[in-house]
């Protein structure tokens, strides 16, 4: 996608991140897939027997390029979680395939980067607790499906009532937002959900799901947030994190406003926050 380019370019010429702290990933270790996705299915995906039926739900046409370019993403999102194992944080420009199931893909997402880098930091690393914070417009529906049964991770994501997917999964938390919903509510149900999973869990290491489809000027939102709106949320999550002080992997999910000026500006905020809190 043209904004993945755009973005990079945007937060160079800024200032925000330099040269030395871009990195370009390599395809994720296909053992590391196969711990969170059914191995039938990563073999249909391979040999891209996918049939068209499953295609048109997944979003895409297959093709090789399309598989390869997924399993990139994943070893970015893998990769970014093995960097911060001693703190800090790391962010996927891309990622953010919180639609992949076990078993089949959704939403243009194949394969789910979050849940894949999460089970590799379980049984590779000293991590125990892992919270995802699944902030894009759309709910998190695989990744609260292949967690379901894993006390190890807790899934939260605040999200359309009444946008996609039409049928929720059940995550640890879900809060669901009405239609047009502003800043000020936004952000209010935000800071007491955050509040009351603290109480619950005590995570060693967060995932962030940013999508900026919040954002009141975005084609499949629905929602009524300003710029500055969804800056903030990024800002309460990253106060968060600092708080705990646990490393924390970006991905950015949704951003399908109209104008492509809109929407790199909303992701670039992501970086800029996270840079003034985190860095």
């Amino acid at each position: 996608m043209e904004k993945y380019e755009l973005l990079i370019q945007q937060l160079l010429y800024e200032g925000t991140i330099s040269e030395e702290q871009v990195f370009s990933p390599e395809s994720i270790d296909l053992q590391d897939v196969l711990k969170v996705h059914d191995s039938d299915y990563l073999k249909r995906l391979q040999r891209l027997e996918i049939s068209p039926k499953e295609q048109r739900v997944s979003g895409f046409v297959h093709n090789q390029r399309l598989i390869s370019r997924e399993l990139m993403i994943m070893g970015g999102t893998r990769a970014c979680a093995e960097r911060v194992l001693n703190g800090g944080a790391a962010m996927n420009i891309a990622g953010g395939t919180h639609h992949a199931f076990t078993n089949r893909g959704e939403g243009f997402c194949l394969l789910n980067d979050q849940a894949i880098a999460a089970k590799w930091l379980l049984d590779a690393t000293n991590v125990q607790n892992i919270l995802i914070v699944d902030l894009d417009v759309h709910q998190g529906n695989g990744t609260a499906e292949i967690f379901r049964d894993t006390s190890e991770v807790f899934t939260f994501s605040m999200h359309g009532k009444n946008n996609y997917p039409l049928k929720k999964e059940t995550s640890n938390l879900d809060v669901e937002l009405e239609d047009a919903i502003g800043d000020t509510d936004y952000l209010y149900k935000l800071e007491a959900s955050l509040d009351s999973i603290l109480k619950e869990v005590t995570p060693d290491f967060v995932f962030y799901q940013c999508g900026v489809d919040v954002v009141a000027t975005d084609k499949l939102g629905k929602l009524g947030m300003t710029r500055n709106g969804c800056k903030r949320r990024d800002e309460i999550v990253f106060e968060t994190v600092k708080q705990l002080e646990v490393p924390v992997v970006c991905t950015m999910g949704g951003g399908y406003s109209p104008h492509i000026k809109d929407i790199v500006e909303a992701h670039a905020n992501t970086y800029r926050v996270a840079q003034n809190i985190l860095f």
